[in-house]
């Protein structure tokens, strides 16, 4: 696999939230949600959008398809 989402820790970070933050609003554990933002395993579908939804942005810009938040 190796994707890579940079934009996930940027996102993170700049919200102040931390890695259990958002695995608990994500309702998964916090190891998992790790593996997505260092792009060991491929975020699904719905985690995406739920993603999408935390930091009001498109699952494009997290995506890295487009630089428009």
């Amino acid at each position: 696999m190796n994707n890579h989402y940079p934009r996930l820790r940027d996102l993170r970070e700049d919200h102040d939230f931390s890695q259990s933050y958002v695995a608990d609003y994500l309702n998964i554990k916090q190891p998992q949600y790790s593996r997505y933002e260092r792009g060991l395993r491929d975020i699904p579908t719905d985690i995406l959008i739920k993603l999408a939804s935390l930091y009001n942005t498109s699952t494009d810009y997290i995506l890295g398809l487009t630089d428009k938040t």
